[in-house]
């Protein structure tokens, strides 16, 4: 039910930013078609939507990744899956759960019915965050501190870390490895981090911490490594350790070993040591890293030997 949510909420700030940028002007063999195929790329499913429509188009894009009910990796998928997980689990939940996400279901139906064109797709994916938002609220406001509680925060963020590397790898490697020098246009580089810092709700952050322009290293260091913004791999990794940690019985025990051995690997790292190995070689080891700990959780704690 957890990772679900988060993978709406995720999934629409990665739809805003790309749709954001694609509205700039783009120059060269770039379109804002490229742009807003980003999300495609980055989910796995520019193949299913090819084979459906045939050729990029823009709006069904943003239908195929927002509200089609065929496409398992779209939003409306997503707070299906949480709704009928969360049915599944409704009374290890609070009533203020259950009626969130009960209502944020029926109000994504109505909204497929009238289709993003009348609804408009920078309003909607304020309306999937927000959604997620208040979720979040009520269950950290009203739950009881215990086994639901902790796995809940445990989906959140796993969830949260795989976005944030795959959102980071996706925009680096758009621009390649001279993303902050584009044949000398500053500004193009700017608007793009600025856009993932943004979508990362890590503007403010990286201002409040940084002087300067946006660039690879700063924004990097910042995504990856500084415990203090909440969506940073580093603050994700620290909080997935303090769930497990509060787990009883000794079947975590190798989920427990492997987020332990992450958040040293990540305190005892420096930025430069990141970029001298490559930063995709290193985001994708630790995507795949991420995936292990994740299907360790499942394993260890919730599949019936």
């Amino acid at each position: 039910m957890s990772r679900y949510l988060e993978r709406a909420e995720n999934l629409a700030r990665m739809l805003d930013v790309s749709y954001s940028l694609s509205l700039m002007p783009q120059d060269g063999s770039k379109h804002g078609l490229d742009e807003l195929a980003m999300p495609l790329l980055i989910t796995g499913t520019l193949d299913e939507y090819l084979e459906k429509y045939g050729q990029m188009h823009a709006e069904r894009m943003l239908t195929f990744f927002a509200l089609d009910p065929q496409n398992p990796a779209s939003i409306y998928c997503c707070l299906q899956a949480a709704r009928t997980n969360a049915h599944a689990v409704r009374g290890r939940i609070t009533a203020d759960m259950w009626e969130n996400i009960n209502s944020t279901w029926l109000e994504i139906r109505g909204i497929s019915e009238q289709g993003l064109g009348r609804y408009g797709i920078s309003h909607f994916c304020e309306w999937v965050k927000q959604r997620s938002h208040l979720f979040r609220g009520a269950t950290f406001g009203t739950i009881m501190r215990g086994e639901p509680y902790r796995f809940i925060r445990l989906g959140t963020f796993i969830e949260r870390a795989d976005n944030t590397l795959r959102l980071l790898d996706a925009r680096y490697e758009l621009l390649g490895e001279d993303i902050d020098e584009i044949d000398g246009r500053p500004a193009r580089s700017y608007y793009q981090w600025t856009a993932l810092l943004r979508a990362l709700s890590s503007f403010e952050a990286f201002a409040e911490i940084y002087r300067g322009s946006p660039n690879s290293r700063r924004v990097s260091e910042l995504l990856l490594l500084r415990p203090e913004l909440p969506r940073s791999l580093r603050a994700c990794v620290d909080e997935l350790n303090l769930m497990l940690s509060g787990l009883p019985g000794d079947n975590g025990r190798p989920a427990q070993r492997l987020a332990a051995e992450l958040l040293a690997r990540l305190q005892y790292t420096v930025i430069d040591e990141v970029l001298e190995e490559g930063l995709h070689t290193w985001l994708t080891d630790f995507i795949q890293v991420v995936r292990e700990l994740g299907q360790t959780i499942q394993a260890s704690y919730l599949e019936v030997a």
